[in-house]
């Protein structure tokens, strides 16, 4: 059985992507806090509700998906009932696998898991890494979970932190860009469902061109940008007010929040 202790936006995501990977809702569990949550889980899904102890008891991998904040009070009802023999996958920012492993004791091994929530259309970004007891086969456990509902990559957990800055809010830059860029098509005279449109395929279109093709991204951006075009002319718009650099800094925050999460 895998059970998912948490079920907030990425636990749901996850527990929503194992099922339509066809796993069985009776191969799964799900433990949550409030008896309202619980039955719409049932209703939506059709899983087993256990508590935090059953589901340590019997679960053969644990998924920890509640908040940094929450996952002491967790770990405390779960420890001294997770074996060795149990594989415990964390997906809380900043937490780290010695963290776990302290509060768990018994050398229980720990994966450290970065995803995020594009495993609702199968499309997620996840960074896998072992903790100290974690072997190649518990790495594997946790790739053939993930994989399904999106791309897995392993790392050593030194960057992690980057990782959840990358690729676990990566997502809410791409949203903010295309509200962005929507909104400056309704200035330029888009109906605003139009220009929603037009950018959300275009940057769809886009990152399958950087993925799909293995070119680096700048020589795309070099082949549709001409000599004296609309492109270039957009372009040194970006860099005047310093687009590039924003990136680099509102990434270095979010690294940097996630480490003080972590209490690392």
């Amino acid at each position: 059985m895998i059970a998912i202790l948490g079920t907030g936006k990425m636990g749901e995501a996850l527990l929503s992507g194992l099922l339509r990977a066809g796993r069985e809702p009776a191969e799964l569990a799900v433990v949550v806090r409030r008896e309202a949550r619980a039955d719409e889980l049932r209703a939506a899904y059709g899983v087993p509700v256990v508590t935090a102890e059953e589901a340590a008891k019997d679960a053969a991998t644990i998924v920890v998906a509640v908040k940094p904040q929450d996952m002491a009070a967790m770990l405390d009802q779960i420890a001294g009932r997770v074996t060795a023999s149990q594989l415990v996958i964390s997906l809380a920012a900043g937490i780290t696998t010695s963290f776990i492993e302290q509060r768990l004791g018994a050398e229980v091994p720990v994966v450290r898991v970065t995803t995020n929530t594009p495993l609702l259309v199968n499309e997620g970004m996840s960074v896998i890494s072992a903790g100290s007891f974690a072997a190649d086969a518990h790495l594997q456990t946790a790739q053939e979970l993930l994989s399904p509902v999106g791309k897995v990559v392993r790392l050593p957990e030194y960057q992690q932190d980057a990782a959840t800055a990358l690729a676990g809010s990566g997502p809410a830059y791409v949203y903010y860009l295309i509200e962005a860029m929507a909104d400056a098509g309704v200035l330029v005279g888009m109906p605003r469902r139009t220009a929603l449109e037009l950018v959300t395929q275009t940057v769809y279109g886009a990152a399958l061109m950087v993925r799909d093709s293995g070119e680096h991204p700048v020589l795309l951006r070099e082949a549709v940008t001409s000599p004296g075009g609309t492109t270039i002319a957009a372009t040194r718009e970006l860099e005047r007010h310093a687009v590039r650099g924003a990136f680099f800094a509102a990434i270095e925050a979010a690294r940097d929040r996630g480490r003080e999460l972590g209490g690392s």
